[in-house]
């Protein structure tokens, strides 16, 4: 079964794999700083839970619109993957990013922060659907 051209379970891999990340880095490892950066209490938070409804979606964005570029560019190896995927991290993902930070009023701390797991995001799909040959 494919997406787009592209095959489905290493789209799911991949954006599971992101997801889990994401996880990972607010769930567990930077939880207070990035409640403390982002100006969050519990009680802020509270009201605001459905909100982690739409989690799952953005990698799988991510994944699709990654996954594409593998396929127009013929990847197939996990690390020109991982190649393209730091590009798309830095110069879309990062990039887009920054608007909250130059026309926002946040603290530089919460830009690199999401920008270290926006990069991470473009680097694992990259990585796994070139390693998968997703586009094959």
């Amino acid at each position: 079964m494919r997406v787009l051209g592209i095959k489905f379970v290493p789209l799911i891999l991949a954006s599971v794999a992101i997801y889990s990340v994401g996880a990972l880095i607010y769930g567990v490892l930077f939880s207070a700083q990035w409640m403390a950066l982002s100006g969050y209490t519990p009680e802020l938070l509270a009201g605001e839970q459905w909100r982690m409804a739409l989690s799952p979606v953005m990698p799988v964005m991510i994944t699709i619109g990654i996954g594409l570029l593998i396929k127009d560019r013929g990847i197939t190896t996990w690390l020109s993957g991982l190649k393209l995927g730091a590009i798309v991290g830095l110069l879309f993902l990062v990039a887009g990013r920054l608007y909250n930070y130059a026309y926002g009023n946040e603290p530089v701390g919460l830009l690199l922060l999401d920008s270290a797991h926006l990069m991470a995001n473009g680097m694992i799909a990259g990585a796994v659907l070139g390693a998968m040959k997703a586009a094959e």
